[in-house]
């Protein structure tokens, strides 16, 4: 089962909604648009390439979690749903201007800014958390992609394979080659080490 511990988790975010909803929290919704705002901004700006647009779009979806604030606290991943309304608001504002129509996901860009960066979180040198940063953004765009969504903003690998089209073997594959490419910048000491059978005696 794969599974993510990152803030702004479904749980989380659940609570906050039926703050926003039935008492209408203020400062829930506060902590919401600073969890989601930067992550779904660059969500949409892989796809429409422009940051003016990305954030007309995620602005459209934080009224939307206003209207719809009694609704959103059923779903049982709001996260999910937020990423596929920009997917799908981001790839609608390229159909309506006929611009980049044909855009293919492996054309989507983006960058890492997440705890594997953080070498005061590591425990590793700032040259080092380099190579990691390096070796991740120097990935194709599709795998970096997918490394982002799970490992960063904290969607299932379900949920991604569904958010953009693709198996969930895929997806996996995908994380695997990600993984494989970040321990590779690792020092020897800290590589994850592989898993020994034990012979059974007979």
């Amino acid at each position: 089962m794969h599974s993510s511990n990152s803030v702004g988790g479904n749980e989380e975010i659940k609570d906050l909604l039926i703050a926003i909803a039935y008492n209408n929290d203020q400062s829930a919704y506060r902590t919401l648009f600073i969890q989601l705002h930067g992550k779904l901004k660059q969500f949409s700006f892989s796809i429409v390439r422009s940051e003016e647009e990305a954030e007309d779009i995620v602005s459209e979806l934080f009224i939307l979690i206003i209207q719809r604030k009694e609704q959103l606290c059923q779903l049982e991943s709001p996260l999910y749903y937020f990423y596929t309304t920009v997917r799908n608001m981001s790839l609608n504002l390229l159909k309506k201007q006929k611009r980049r129509a044909g855009l293919s996901m492996d054309e989507w860009q983006v960058q890492l800014n997440s705890i594997y960066f953080r070498p005061d979180l590591l425990m590793i040198t700032e040259d080092m958390v380099l190579k990691i940063k390096m070796a991740i953004n120097s990935l194709p765009n599709r795998c970096r992609l997918i490394f982002k969504l799970i490992k960063e903003d904290g969607l299932k690998y379900r949920e991604v394979a569904e958010l953009l089209s693709i198996s969930v073997k895929t997806v996996e594959a995908q994380m695997a080659i990600a993984m494989r490419r970040m321990a590779q910048s690792m020092p020897v000491d800290l590589q994850p080490k592989p898993v020994l059978e034990k012979k059974i005696k007979k």
